[in-house]
């Protein structure tokens, strides 16, 4: 039997940490083991009362200064065992019902990363300007690298955890998400993408994402491209 690592970078998410877990626990996998890594990158709500029930169930880091998305995942990534890598945020805004159809891929030993892309399958008409940045920061990609992905940010990226060890993470915070990317395309691994589902909050909601991070993606992508 395989074993899919699971790494829950969360921050503050002590309305939806719970949920999340329970729908992640809930999803069904045959012929998977499940390997649930939670990373809690210093929260100062309620998420670490939250987590205290799921101790049993799964791995549970506590780290006591918030330092970023990048940085707790680099910790989950270190202690993840399982064949297949993937990460998932904390904020219900992806669904691990769609676990089955981004692991699908992988019964081909010629994929290494798959991206779930939100552009592809159904989701939840979000802010018009919120989904411009990404699609444009995904062009970039594409130009930059000689690419053709629809969704370079992501929140499903999946991965032979094997690719891991030629790939060193120095981003802290949410240029996780371009630097990784970057990582993956200049070491010759093909993204493939799959349709999932998506239900994007508001920034009333709690979303954590601004403009300003978009200008910070941009810059690792150009950064990576001029300085190899």
């Amino acid at each position: 039997m395989k074993t899919l690592s699971i790494i829950v970078p969360v921050y503050n998410e002590g309305d939806t940490i719970g949920e999340v877990l329970r729908r992640v626990f809930r999803a069904k996998l045959s012929g998977w083991k499940k390997e649930v890594i939670v990373v809690d990158d210093g929260s100062t709500d309620g998420t670490p009362g939250a987590l205290k029930i799921w101790e049993k169930k799964c791995t549970v880091i506590c780290r006591q200064k918030n330092q970023g998305k990048g940085a707790a995942l680099a910790v989950g990534f270190e202690k993840a065992q399982g064949d297949i890598v993937i990460v998932q945020d904390a904020d219900l805004e992806y669904s691990p019902n769609d676990y089955l159809t981004l692991l699908a891929p992988f019964a081909d030993p010629r994929v290494m990363v798959v991206y779930g892309s939100r552009f592809l399958g159904p989701h939840l008409s979000t802010m018009y300007l919120y989904a411009l940045g990404n699609k444009f920061v995904t062009l970039m990609t594409n130009l930059l690298y000689n690419t053709n992905i629809t969704d370079m940010e992501t929140g499903y990226k999946v991965f032979r955890r094997s690719i891991l060890d030629g790939v060193t993470i120095t981003a802290k915070r949410f240029d996780f998400e371009p630097a990784i990317t970057v990582a993956f395309l200049k070491r010759g691994y093909q993204i493939y993408e799959v349709p999932i589902s998506y239900f994007g909050r508001k920034f009333s909601e709690g979303k954590k994402l601004t403009w300003r991070d978009g200008v910070v993606a941009l810059w690792t992508l150009i950064r990576y491209r001029i300085f190899p």
